[in-house]
C-alpha cells in the first residue's frame, strides 16, 4: 500500500512538471509559488484566511483615518508560512490581483523602507 502511495505522488508530481512547462506561470506567480514551495491545501487556504482577516483590518483602519499600515505588513510577515518569501509572496498576489489595496500598501510600505535604508 505504502508503495502504492509513492507511486501515487510520482505520478501526480510528475503531471504537475508537464502542466507547469505548458502554462505560462509567470502570468500566474503565486500558483508558480504555491507549487514550488510544496504548500500544502490547508497552507494556501491558511494564507488567504490570514489575507482576508488582514484586509478587513486595513479597510477598517483606513476608515478610521490611520495613514501607517506597518503593523499589518508586520503581523502579515511573521503569520506567513515560512516556505514562503514575504517579498515575493506579496508582489505575486499583487500581480494576480488579489487585495490590490493591502498589496498596493505593503508594497509601499517595502520600498519606503528600502529607501530608507539606502540612506543610512
Amino acid at each position: 500500500m505504502a508503495e502504492f502511495h509513492k507511486k501515487s505522488r510520482e505520478t501526480t508530481s510528475f503531471h504537475l512538471q508537464l502542466l507547469s512547462r505548458v502554462m505560462d506561470l509567470d502570468k500566474y506567480p503565486m500558483i508558480r509559488l504555491v507549487i514550488e514551495n510544496h504548500l500544502s491545501r490547508q497552507e494556501y487556504e491558511e494564507l488567504f484566511q490570514l489575507l482576508e482577516e488582514l484586509d478587513e483590518k486595513y479597510a477598517s483602519q483606513k476608515e478610521e483615518g490611520l495613514l501607517d499600515y506597518s503593523s499589518l505588513l508586520i503581523h502579515f510577515v511573521g503569520m506567513l508560512d515560512e516556505k514562503l518569501d514575504p517579498h515575493e509572496t506579496i508582489r505575486a498576489l499583487k500581480k494576480e490581483g488579489y487585495y490590490p489595496s493591502l498589496m498596493g500598501e505593503f508594497i509601499q510600505i517595502m520600498q519606503r523602507e528600502n529607501l530608507e535604508r539606502k540612506r543610512r
